[in-house]
């Protein structure tokens, strides 16, 4: 992909979380450990779902997926948070900064995907429990996951081609620990005003429209819990989405908060980058294991086999 227009403006500086040499240490440490939980636990999770044939369903390939995306998304901001905080020059060259606006757009993108066609599974297995292998068959939940991938990397590749096209040539300082498109608007002398309504179209299709079918789908799931006579179908019913329920929560609620704000580089703003691009992914796996007796149950026999070949 060219880059043809950034002749005047070679590279940017990320301010970064903190200015004070101690602090920065500290968070570095804080990160590091976050950074091989996260790594480690997703990991752990594509291990466990392949190596079990137990978890060959919909629902724990769309796991795999997310786990595979969580490590990837972690994976595009995580090193270089950690190289600004050790370096001295915080800069980022505009091709780098650039490449890590894609990333996270497509990582990103597939993500909500994803986790709205996990709504999706969850509303055939306790809506329509009977028909739920004709209606989540082989080729359909295929589809939905490379489906997640390719809108990812379409809406990822439609914004970063128009990023490309712009002139930064005002003050080349981003308020921030990692490049968000956002954040770059700002720094640019060219009109921005395509870029702005392509990226709330990309918003409102990708970001709301994923959101509206995953409210749908919950909405006829609690209809359909409610219904339920008994209060441990009830309650069974329940526990097999309140996993997904609380990954859709963490994700969205700091997502779209992060995004609704101003770009300003406040505390505020910070955290909630941080809960969404940081915390997420090392959540996720915790979240599944801890709360699912067949991921449990899976890595139990998992560990058992591999102890069992070293003894």
């Amino acid at each position: 992909m060219a880059l043809r227009n950034h002749s005047t403006i070679t590279e940017f500086i990320l301010l970064g979380l903190s200015v004070d040499s101690h602090i920065q240490v500290l968070l570095f440490v804080l990160f590091l450990g976050i950074y091989l939980l996260t790594i480690l636990g997703n990991l752990l999770m594509l291990l466990v779902i392949k190596a079990d044939s137990h978890l060959h369903t919909p629902m724990y390939f769309f796991l795999s997926h997310l786990s595979l995306t969580d490590f990837c998304f972690s994976t595009a901001i995580v090193p270089r948070l950690l190289e600004n905080l050790l370096s001295q020059r915080k800069t980022i060259s505009v091709e780098g900064c650039l490449a890590q606006v894609f990333f996270l757009f497509d990582f990103g993108g597939t993500e909500v995907c994803l986790l709205s066609a996990m709504a999706y599974d969850r509303y055939a297995a306790i809506c329509h429990p009977l028909l739920y292998g004709q209606v989540m068959n082989n080729q359909l939940y295929m589809q939905l996951v490379w489906g997640s991938w390719s809108l990812g990397f379409l809406d990822a590749l439609i914004n970063i081609t128009l990023v490309t096209n712009l002139d930064f040539c005002k003050a080349h300082t981003i308020p921030h620990y990692s490049c968000e498109l956002p954040s770059l608007f700002p720094l640019s002398c060219s009109d921005v005003s395509t870029n702005l309504t392509v990226l709330l179209c990309s918003t409102l299709l990708h970001g709301f429209g994923t959101f509206f079918l995953i409210f749908f789908s919950y909405a006829r799931i609690v209809s359909t819990i409610l219904s339920i006579s008994s209060s441990s179908g009830r309650s069974k019913a329940f526990s097999t989405c309140s996993s997904h329920l609380t990954a859709v929560s963490f994700f969205y609620g700091s997502a779209f908060l992060r995004h609704l704000m101003p770009t300003s580089g406040l505390p505020l703003e910070l955290i909630f980058s941080i809960q969404y691009s940081v915390v997420t992914p090392l959540v996720n796996p915790f979240i599944y294991s801890l709360k699912n007796r067949e991921i449990k149950n899976a890595l139990r026999r998992t560990l058992g086999k591999f102890l069992q070949q070293y003894r």
